[in-house]
């Protein structure tokens, strides 16, 4: 694999010892707060391609000596305790409901505190923030958390400007992140600020997620929130959809697959899914199609006719409403990144 390498890769590589990330762990941590971005870190690489080597240190900083418990049961070893802990690049603080326990929380938030100034970059993830909310660093700046959260930590610390649907946020050094896997999501994006994007993407690659996810919080399986939300009678409607997506889906062609009328299909949508099936309908087209958009040789027309939408005009209004950015820039965003990282002859 060839990489390009930039000034900010050159300026890491340079630094005698490679950036040291921490990551705090208690009892009651979400233990993918934690594993998911470290794994990230972990397999990030700088220098040269013929020798390349770890581009971080990765330590896992404890409230007590101890082995911590996570909400799952996985035992969490740290390398050091808070009292100990190295001089860190980069803090890390996971998410989980131990850290809502009080004495768990002061003992962090008084970590955060005295570290803050010596961090080049200090992170949340999920509802890791309310590990940092607390000292007052995030007053007045941007973040988001978890969305069964959002409002919570809102009405809490009142002087944060709380996003309830984006997957992480940057604002200045600080910087929060949404669900579990969002914080590969951060992670990567920090990767991708230290070596550029080509090292990220090898990452992202490693670990078989997206480089770039587009969309929010909202984004989630949309197959899976139907099969959550629908009745019996409805779930099979979602794997109809999916397997028909370039075909005719008008709502009596739906009504009459799960033999039931037309009115009370889109009652039944209504009630349990809180949208018509049209709209169920689109979701899952424009769902669809932004895998399709990755893959080899696709065209936005293509794409647009493969998945239902009768012209490429309307595939395109469709598509730049949900996502925020039209078809053809989402394609030539990952067809650069994918170039960068084709396997050199």
């Amino acid at each position: 694999m060839s990489f390009e390498t930039d000034g900010r890769e050159r300026k890491l590589w340079r630094m005698k010892s490679r950036p040291r990330i921490g990551f705090l762990i208690f009892d009651g941590i979400t233990a993918l707060d934690l594993v998911g971005p470290a794994e990230a870190f972990g397999c990030a690489r700088r220098g040269p391609q013929t020798a390349p080597e770890p581009a971080y240190e990765v330590v896992v900083i404890g409230v007590s000596g101890r082995a911590c418990v996570s909400e799952s049961g996985v035992r969490l070893s740290p390398d050091y305790v808070l009292e100990r802990a190295p001089a860190l690049d980069t803090l890390v603080v996971p998410g989980g409901s131990g850290l809502r326990k009080p004495e768990t929380n002061r003992r962090i938030a008084a970590f955060v505190t005295r570290r803050a100034r010596r961090l080049r970059r200090l992170a949340a993830v999920c509802t890791g923030i309310y590990g940092i909310a607390p000292t007052g660093l995030l007053d007045g700046r941007r973040v988001t958390t978890h969305w069964t959260r959002a409002a919570d930590v809102a009405e809490r610390f009142p002087k944060l400007k709380v996003s309830h649907n984006e997957l992480f946020i940057k604002d200045g050094r600080f910087y929060t992140s949404a669900g579990v896997t969002s914080g590969i999501d951060l992670a990567l994006s920090m990767i991708e600020e230290d070596l550029g994007p080509s090292r990220a993407l090898a990452v992202a690659r490693e670990l078989v997620v997206y480089m770039k996810r587009q969309g929010g919080q909202e984004q989630f399986s949309e197959p899976l929130q139907f099969q959550l939300a629908a009745r019996d009678r409805l779930r099979d409607l979602s794997d109809y959809v999916t397997a028909h997506l370039g075909r005719d889906l008008s709502v009596p062609v739906l009504a009459k697959q799960l033999a039931m009328s037309t009115r009370q299909l889109s009652r039944l949508c209504q009630q349990e899914l809180g949208q018509a099936p049209a709209a169920l309908v689109q979701r899952l087209r424009l769902d669809d199609a932004r895998r399709r958009l990755l893959e080899p040789g696709a065209s936005v027309d293509t794409v647009g006719a493969a998945v239902g939408f009768r012209s490429a005009d309307a595939f395109r209004r469709a598509f730049e409403q949900r996502f925020g950015i039209n078809p053809g820039a989402y394609r030539q965003r990952f067809a650069v990144a994918r170039g960068r990282s084709k396997p050199s002859a």
